[in-house]
């Protein structure tokens, strides 16, 4: 039987990860850098840490997930150190969460920590399975009560269209992959079946809470002073703020299906993920 290990287990992605593994009956190990605060997750724990990534943790692992760390200090310095103790072990494949055509995004600020661990896996030899997610629907829906209360969501993305998915997509994307055989070396492009302006975001919001809630469009230097004023630092801000500027532009726009084809079913729309979140309110 694959021993399979996913790193972040106790963050959004690698709990549900973790479930869409535990549902496939396999029986995956949740590495944790408090292991406590994985206890709730009902497999195996074992401490570990971007930072001092040991690779005694990773002892017997056959497949390691690599979910993209989401502290942006030194980065690819903690992912390659992750790949390090991964090839020490002898771990036989990462599957890396990476983002939507990381060698070729217009996103550069953060496009390019993911191309910089894809290139580390190339180079430590180890087999992968790139897993380019694009953007999750839930990165618009944590703000949804201000935006309700305000009537607008803000953005800079203009009328681009945006192929959003679900988090739990792209967890069984991950699941699938971990998994099944035939994904040694491939590269999947993940996005959601259907496209979305911030206009047609901020309708499903109106429709779903039942008031006015318009998309006011914003240049991307005047989206990073806003999100600075919501308490966002300013590199994390100027960075949120290309991102969506470069939405508008296609960076975010995928129409391939590839991620409902990996999964064997559509995913899921827009509208539901954002009606789940007002009702969450």
């Amino acid at each position: 039987m694959t021993t399979i290990a996913v790193t972040g287990a106790t963050g959004q992605l690698g709990r549900l990860a973790i479930a869409a593994l535990k549902a496939r009956g396999a029986a995956p190990i949740a590495l944790a850098r408090d292991p406590a605060k994985a206890a709730d997750l009902g497999v195996e724990v074992r401490a570990f840490d971007y930072f001092r990534a040991d690779a005694a943790a990773l002892k017997g692992v056959d497949v390691l997930v690599l979910i993209s760390t989401n502290d942006f200090n030194d980065r690819v310095g903690q992912h390659r150190r992750v790949i390090a103790a991964a090839k020490a072990a002898g771990v036989k494949r990462v599957v890396y969460t990476s983002i939507l055509r990381a060698d070729s995004s217009a996103m550069k600020a953060l496009a390019s920590d993911h191309a910089a661990t894809e290139e580390a896996l190339k180079a430590a030899g180890l087999t992968s399975t790139l897993l380019r997610n694009g953007w999750y629907t839930e990165n618009y829906t944590g703000a949804l009560g201000a935006a309700i209360a305000h009537g607008a969501v803000i953005g800079a993305a203009g009328e681009g269209k945006i192929s959003s998915a679900a988090r739990k997509d792209y967890a069984e994307a991950i699941a699938v992959t971990a998994l099944g055989e035939g994904h040694d070396n491939r590269v999947y492009e993940l996005a959601g079946d259907t496209a979305h302006t911030g206009a047609e975001f901020a309708a499903a919001v109106a429709a779903a809470s039942g008031k006015p809630v318009a998309y006011v469009n914003l240049s991307e230097a005047d989206y990073a002073k806003a999100l600075e004023g919501f308490g966002l630092p300013a590199g994390f801000a100027a960075t949120l703020a290309e991102c969506d500027y470069q939405s508008g532009h296609g960076a975010l726009f995928d129409d391939s299906h590839t991620l409902s084809r990996l999964i064997g079913r559509p995913t899921t729309p827009m509208a539901e993920t954002v009606a789940a979140a007002v009702k969450a309110l």
